[in-house]
């Protein structure tokens, strides 16, 4: 009887042993869901991700658009000077800057420049008025020369030069 007893009373003390009140009251605890506490820090760390996240997005996107524009600027100078030796006719890529638009003079699409970009252009002088600058491209590979400047908001960006020479599109970043 002794020993009985020793085992029941170290049942009730032993921290991993359950009695069936025990298990009915963990149970009903499990079903009450969460705390205040815990639903306080879920919501805090929720409104620093949705505070955090629409700078980051403005700043990817942003930066998309650069790219994007650089590398449809390029695309076009190349493509202009191939179609140049291609029809053995002069061929111009014109840059509107009062529109915000470049393309391939005489071509049914234009690309549109974002409004956060600025462009600077360098070209010669019959090829250049107000409103307007082009480089054009010669049968025999060569063009009239010049560069466009790309510049992001932040003041950063890259120049495409053409060659006067060979009608060769370089880029090289621009120094802030």
């Amino acid at each position: 009887q002794g020993g009985r007893r020793w085992r029941e009373r170290r049942r009730t003390q032993h921290p991993l042993t359950h009695t069936p009140s025990v298990l009915r009251s963990l149970s009903v605890r499990r079903l009450r869901g969460f705390t205040l506490v815990e639903l306080l820090v879920v919501f805090a760390i929720l409104a620093l991700v949705v505070g955090l996240a629409p700078p980051a997005l403005e700043k990817m996107r942003e930066s998309s658009q650069y790219r994007s524009t650089l590398r449809s600027l390029a695309a076009e100078l190349r493509a202009a000077r191939q179609q140049a030796l291609l029809t053995r006719s002069p061929t111009r890529l014109v840059i509107d800057l009062a529109q915000h638009r470049f393309g391939v003079d005489g071509a049914r699409t234009s690309h549109a420049i974002p409004e956060t970009l600025q462009l600077r252009t360098t070209v010669a002088g019959i090829e250049s008025t107000a409103e307007q600058a082009a480089i054009r491209f010669f049968p025999d590979g060569g063009s009239t020369g010049g560069s466009i400047e790309v510049i992001r908001p932040s003041g950063s960006g890259s120049r495409l030069q053409v060659d006067w020479l060979s009608g060769r599109v370089t880029q090289e970043a621009l120094l802030p």
